[in-house]
């Protein structure tokens, strides 16, 4: 008979009206939910509108409440992004199609071990506790021509004809996504003095990840997670929240909640993008709770660098009073860590910088040996 914990598959029509939840999505007590709703977190809105505009007012104004934000906790929203609110509607819409279907359908994207990409209902391939209550979807995005169409013709490849306009739906906001990822760069550049195509640049090519994360009801809520405390590994990761609440970030010892906005994104600084900023801004510790009455989804981007792009700080933010803090690595080295060897949390770069550097020193020995 096979093991329970490497057979368990989240199938949420029938978890979602459990009453009894498997051990392995019960967290334990010190990371549970609050007893209590958490106070709500002031998050500092940037009208990024108003910041591209190239008022020198504007400008200043946003810089200087981004930089605070960044050096705190690593959040903040953008208002006036210029993407299409259809266009948002249209991707939440399909997200309730494409979990709405049946286990069997949706596993035909079934994620494969050792891969970031793909439809997730069971992590238990990788881990055997504390589990996420969720079902998600992650799809590979590339700002590279030859590679124009590659959300589209991943769900026409893969789920077939019936997602032509889904596959369409999420190429058009992964797109949107990098767009305004760029936008963003220019206002973190600014904000750290290094000028605005300093990120920018870097990041115009950019290979990243568009999520689609479906958190169903649990009967149980305080007893798990829909996902547990973390930082992303990414450099910058842009979300769209339904009316449901449920994401917390984590400050001044206490967890606190981000409150839906329907006209903004909620954008946190990841620890590629910390490690680029040599620790100045703070990668963003946050979860994400459930609740027993309603589903809640949200729409997440992750920007990533090109492969080959190193990650190395500019030279301006190194100085005696702030020296390199993180070697220098490429971004699928940290995914693969992520993927193999590290479960991601709030000490992801810590313990990879020092996997780095152990590996370092092995390779050193063994070349002069």
């Amino acid at each position: 008979m096979p093991n329970e914990e490497n057979s368990l598959v989240f199938d949420a029509s029938v978890f979602q009206h459990q009453y009894n939840i498997p051990s392995q999505f019960i967290w334990p007590d010190h990371e549970k939910p609050c007893p209590e709703p958490p106070p709500v977190l002031n998050v500092p809105t940037i009208d990024l509108g108003s910041f591209l505009s190239g008022d020198v007012d504007s400008v200043w104004g946003e810089t200087c409440v981004v930089n605070q934000a960044c050096r705190e906790h690593g959040v903040f929203l953008v208002v006036n992004h210029g993407v299409d609110l259809e266009l948002i509607e249209e991707a939440h819409k399909g997200m309730d199609y494409f979990f709405g279907k049946p286990l069997d359908e949706k596993q035909r994207a079934l994620r494969k071990i050792g891969d970031h990409c793909g439809y997730a209902s069971s992590f238990s391939n990788r881990f055997s506790s504390k589990l996420p209550w969720k079902e998600t979807l992650s799809l590979r995005y590339s700002a590279d021509h030859q590679l124009s169409d590659i959300v589209k013709s991943y769900f026409l490849n893969v789920m077939g004809e019936n997602y032509r306009q889904f596959g369409r739906v999420c190429q058009e906001y992964s797109e949107a996504m990098s767009s305004l990822s760029l936008n963003i760069m220019e206002l973190l550049g600014m904000s750290l003095g290094v000028g605005p195509s300093c990120f920018r640049e870097f990041f115009e090519g950019n290979d990243s990840i568009m999520r689609l994360n479906y958190y169903p009801p649990c009967q149980k809520p305080h007893l798990t997670l829909g996902t547990g405390p973390h930082c992303d590994p990414a450099s910058l990761t842009i979300l769209h929240q339904d009316n449901v609440g449920g994401l917390e970030v984590f400050v001044d010892e206490k967890w606190h909640s981000v409150p839906p906005n329907p006209q903004a994104f909620v954008v946190n600084i990841g620890d590629t993008f910390m490690a680029l900023s040599n620790g100045i801004y703070k990668s963003c510790l946050h979860r994400a709770v459930v609740n027993s009455k309603v589903p809640r989804k949200s729409l997440a981007f992750f920007l990533c660098p090109k492969m080959d792009k190193i990650i190395s700080p500019p030279k301006e933010l190194v100085c005696d009073e702030n020296p390199r803090i993180y070697p220098d690595f490429t971004w699928p080295a940290l995914l693969e860590f992520t993927q193999k060897h590290y479960r991601a949390d709030m000490k992801t770069l810590e313990v990879f910088t020092n996997w780095l550097q152990q590996k370092s020193s092995q390779d050193t020995a063994t070349f002069n040996g």
